[in-house]
């Protein structure tokens, strides 16, 4: 069986599990798929656990779940060095940042010095523990969550520190059907399907060299570029109104992001090639982080969202 077959095998084995959850596995896939990250923004009780924990058990991964608090020290995250009696000596104890799959669990509760050793784990793919540095085994995916409701006693993530995210997800609630099914299903207490191990991490490293011979056109690598720049500078590409909006545009990370997220949507679409719809699927998920609007747009009611939603209509393909 072929790695896209499998693939489809990973949705379906999905959604005997969790329902409704289908861009949220594909945004996770392409993290994964890619060696970049997620940040999930959502309301409690959406089956964000579920979801990656599900998707962990059929990938065959490592998974653990940190539940940030304020009271969290960075080495409650990647371990610390322990006193060993009979060995009369100190010994590493690795935290739980060692695994595939790490779930930040409600990131913004931890203070800074907590976020920044997790951030600094995402980006370097090692930690540093006493003089020495382990590194991370691979794949290595971090799907942080952020409550949008609560913000008492929360610590936001600096913007420098957000970017570091390929994908900002916002997950919504599920539609009547959806959520009846939910009900129907979960309120049985029989139910306790186990997922079958569909792909390993020799399929992910295969898919990801598989990915990697993707091909996008000239054409489509300077729309990204333009896409890129009409956010810092939405003036020159007759985007008035943004204009005024705009603080900060996006960072080259946004450029890479979006050149990597396109392929892996093409891959999943069973092509060798990159269209612009590609393109203009993923750009609001790579984007919405990394655009900072003023006080004016915050006054006018204006969000990231319809910033981009505008920048994806103006900004021509073959400017």
């Amino acid at each position: 069986m072929n790695s896209r077959a499998k693939i489809k095998q990973v949705f379906d084995e999905m959604g005997k599990i969790v329902v409704g959850h289908e861009r949220l596995t594909n945004r996770l896939l392409i993290g994964l798929f890619t060696g970049g990250h997620v940040l999930l923004e959502g309301v409690p009780g959406l089956a964000k656990t579920l979801t990656i924990n599900t998707l962990a058990k059929i990938l065959d991964l490592n998974f653990h779940r940190i539940q940030f608090t304020p009271d969290l020290l960075p080495a409650d995250l990647i371990g610390t060095m322990i006193y060993n009696r009979k060995l009369d000596d100190f010994e590493v104890r690795k935290g739980p940042i060692f695994a595939n799959i790490i779930l930040a669990d409600e990131i913004n509760r931890a203070p800074a010095k907590v976020q920044s050793a997790l951030l600094e784990a995402m980006q370097e793919k090692q930690v540093t523990i006493g003089d020495e540095s382990y590194i991370l085994d691979k794949p290595f995916l971090v799907l942080a969550t952020q409550n949008p409701v609560e913000q008492e006693g929360t610590f936001p993530l600096p913007e420098a520190q957000v970017d570091r995210f390929m994908l900002k997800v916002f997950m919504g609630y599920l539609s009547k059907e959806q959520e009846l099914e939910v009900m129907q299903k979960m309120s049985n207490m029989d139910f306790n399907y186990r997922p079958k191990v569909i792909l390993t991490k020799e399929d992910i490293s295969n898919i990801r060299q598989e990915i990697n011979k993707i091909t996008i056109s000239e054409t489509l690598e300077r729309y990204i570029i333009e896409l890129i720049f009409a956010t810092r500078k939405p003036g020159d590409y007759g985007l008035r109104d943004e204009a005024r909006y705009v603080q900060f545009g996006a960072s080259p990370r946004a450029t890479i992001n979006l050149n990597l997220a396109a392929k892996v949507l093409a891959y999943l679409d069973e092509r060798d090639y990159v269209l612009p719809e590609d393109i203009k699927e993923i750009a609001p998920d790579v984007l919405n982080h990394r655009i900072m609007l003023n006080y004016e747009a915050e006054a006018d009611g204006i969000t990231t969202m319809q910033v981009i939603d505008t920048i994806l209509r103006r900004v021509a393909i073959g400017r």
